[in-house]
């Protein structure tokens, strides 16, 4: 069964009610096992409270909008919608409720309402879209398409289009004036001036035209003819092929802006969201675990060797600035120690720099850099200024890893990439992984990192020398 255009948003409409069904049966369980006396202030405005909470979910749905029936979701994308969703109810609910002098009484029952509802919330979202994806691999709700170009772009959208056939798009063909191509292609449908007539006959849904610039007359007139017969019109840029990355659309007044990278800590609220939580989280550790480790890490880098307790060092910051980077001291006082990375069995370590560094510990006097702003929790790791001379001439991408502070942990460690870079490959591998999380950040990311962080401080790790 293919996607009925006339009820297109049928599909989004099942899913929220669904959405409704769970949110109210959430809210009646814990309001039956919840104590009577957490929940004595409803009791006489039942119905007006449940309906309230209702009229939230809708307000919340204009600012983080059902995206379930999309093509291409992935599940943590599912999971920290559901996650924004709850969040944003409960906060617009408690407010109403205060207005409404219920709130303190009803703090303890919000609470549980709140973490329970995430948790079946998320499960209930990750389910529909699993389900989702089965019935599209059983051929139903499937969009009907046509690719224009056959060209190289054209080649590889069809293979990442029928890769998952999950996604639901159910490719008719290609159309392309290259006649040498007829015996080339099984699916071949014929010339650019063909696609009119089949797109009518064939009550095609979406064109996805990968045509060269140079065909800009084509490209206009089945851009005209899919505007006029309300048909999806998608264009894969022809620089694609050189460029292959995502590419972000901007707006200056009327004119489009194609901008290499999107950057989710551009946005104000998502830099103050970082930065309250590295605030918040930095005074945590400096004020609980950092005195005692001081004290005692403290005694020991003294009993190993001469020296000061803190390891200060001059690193490349946000923007290429320089900031002094605090480390407690792993190894003996030397004269290389602003230009030789550490390596493994290296002799200037002393036995607790050997216990810090495999543990992490040495990294815990920079939580006092994230508080003074220089750094964050989570970040790319901050590197010596020789490296960032030398590496940012041989790798292209090296200096983009800056375009955020750098951090105490980051994406490239908990994946592998900790610790001595033998190669330019591995230092590559580093810095993909740097800019794929200047590109994906989410506080969630951030969250993942932190934890599996924890986890390798605990299990040790190989690379950590």
């Amino acid at each position: 069964m293919e996607l009925d255009k006339k009820h297109g948003f049928m599909l989004q409409w099942l899913i929220g009610i669904g959405d409704l069904v769970v949110l109210n049966l959430m809210f009646m369980l814990v309001y039956v096992l919840l104590d009577p006396i957490y929940t004595q202030a409803i009791v006489n405005n039942l119905r007006e409270v449940i309906l309230l909470l209702n009229f939230c979910y809708f307000f919340s749905l204009y600012f983080i909008p059902i995206q379930l029936h999309r093509s291409i979701v992935y599940l943590d994308k599912v999971v920290q919608r559901a996650f924004g969703v709850i969040t944003l109810l409960i906060f617009l609910f408690a407010t109403c409720l205060v207005f409404l002098n219920v709130g303190d009484v009803l703090a303890t029952f919000l609470l549980v309402y709140y973490i329970s509802t995430i948790v079946v919330f998320s499960c209930w979202r990750v389910l529909v879209r699993l389900m989702l994806k089965f019935y599209r691999r059983k051929g139903y709700n499937f969009k009907k398409v046509v690719i224009v170009g056959a060209g190289k772009n054209g080649m590889e959208l069809f293979k990442v289009m029928k890769d998952d056939i999950s996604s639901g798009f159910n490719i008719l063909g290609f159309f392309d004036d290259n006649l040498a191509l007829k015996d080339i292609l099984p699916n071949y449908l014929g010339t650019t001036d063909e696609v009119e007539d089949f797109v009518i006959r064939k009550d095609i849904d979406e064109i996805y035209c990968t045509l060269p610039g140079t065909n800009d007359e084509k490209i206009l007139r089945l851009l005209n003819f899919a505007e006029k017969h309300m048909i999806r019109f998608y264009i894969v840029p022809e620089f694609y092929r050189n460029v292959k990355k995502s590419m972000v659309m901007e707006i200056l007044e009327s004119i489009p802006l194609l901008t290499v990278r999107r950057e989710p800590l551009q946005a104000f609220y998502n830099r103050a969201l970082k930065r309250t939580f590295d605030i918040v989280f930095s005074l945590c550790v400096l004020c609980t675990i950092f005195p005692i480790l001081y004290i005692v890490v403290g005694f020991l880098i003294k009993r190993s060797s001469p020296g000061p307790i803190f390891f200060k060092q001059k690193r490349t910051g946000l923007y290429g600035y320089e900031f002094e980077c605090y480390k407690f001291r792993t190894m003996k006082v030397n004269a290389e120690a602003d230009t030789l990375q550490a390596v493994k069995d290296d002799p200037r370590k002393t036995k607790i720099g050997d216990f810090l560094r495999r543990t992490n510990l040495d990294e815990f006097p920079q939580f006092i850099n994230v508080l003074k702003g220089d750094m964050s929790v989570v970040g790319p790791r901050p590197h010596m200024l020789k490296h960032t001379e030398q590496y940012s001439a041989l790798i292209d991408k090296y200096m983009v890893r800056h375009l955020v502070k750098p951090g105490v942990t980051g994406w490239a460690q908990v994946t592998g990439y900790r610790g001595e870079t033998k190669t330019l490959e591995q230092m590559e591998g580093r810095v993909k992984r740097d800019v794929w999380y200047i590109e994906n950040w989410s506080f969630f990311l951030d969250l993942k990192i932190i934890v599996v962080t924890l986890l390798n401080m605990f299990r040790g790790e190989k690379n950590a020398y």
